[in-house]
């Protein structure tokens, strides 16, 4: 929570916390400050607000424009991936390596609000999204734009860490794209042939697959090995 009021760019309408909890927030900030029952009495059974309650805007994405440059650093690509668990978690390792934007179709995913926020555990509000109406279409401009595209597909017989050393085993440069499928499909024919080469993690055969926030952070690990993180 403290990182949604902390955020410059997310509009909090309303602001309740308890007396100690108010302790933490920044100097200057507009809150209600409740006893505990009273903000119980303000939120879903069930929820737990540790001292901490509001509501607020969503975030406003970011331009596919700010983003294309490949100078602008690493992109990581969510082919419909509907799961808020899910992106919260990728959101964290897209924060906790550097990646300069979360790009997401403008449907079939989730808004960054309630459960992707917890999941984050803060991401949310550091790591900038980008929404697109179509992702092959935004992967190809990508493409021309001198960006490389990488796709995590399982039956690939090319492995990340091969494709992401290059030809010349200097790496790929900045400008590295990677894109993550669905939790069921992985991505979808034409997404993958918008890609330059498609990848694979290798697994021994003790599993089918590894959850798509894992393959996620090994994937970013894995490229973060060839560039600096950004602060």
């Amino acid at each position: 929570m403290l990182a949604a009021v902390e955020n410059p760019r997310r509009k909090i309408l309303d602001l309740r916390v308890t007396r100690n909890a108010a302790r933490d927030l920044p100097e200057g900030t507009d809150a209600q400050v409740l006893e505990p029952q009273a903000i119980n009495n303000d939120l879903p059974p069930g929820a737990v607000h540790q001292g901490f309650a509001a509501r607020a805007a969503a975030l406003e994405p970011e331009p596919v424009s700010a983003v294309t440059d490949p100078t602008h650093g690493v992109l990581l690509v969510l082919d419909q991936i509907t799961d808020p668990h899910n992106v919260g978690a990728i959101m964290r390792s897209a924060a906790a390596f550097g990646v300069r934007a979360v790009v997401m179709q403008d449907r079939k995913a989730p808004p960054l609000f309630g459960t992707v926020c917890k999941s984050a555990v803060g991401a949310a509000e550091r790591v900038p999204h980008v929404r697109v109406t179509n992702i092959a279409d935004t992967l190809e401009s990508f493409r021309k734009a001198g960006r490389f595209v990488l796709g995590l597909a399982g039956e690939s017989e090319v492995e990340l860490a091969d494709a992401l050393a290059g030809p010349d085993g200097q790496g790929l440069g900045p400008g590295l794209v990677l894109v993550m499928g669905s939790e069921e499909k992985g991505l979808r024919p034409r997404v993958a042939s918008a890609c330059d080469r498609l990848v694979r993690i290798p697994m021994t055969g003790a599993v089918e697959s590894l959850n798509v926030s894992n393959a996620a952070a090994i994937a970013l690990y894995e490229a973060a090995k060839w560039r600096p993180a950004r602060a």
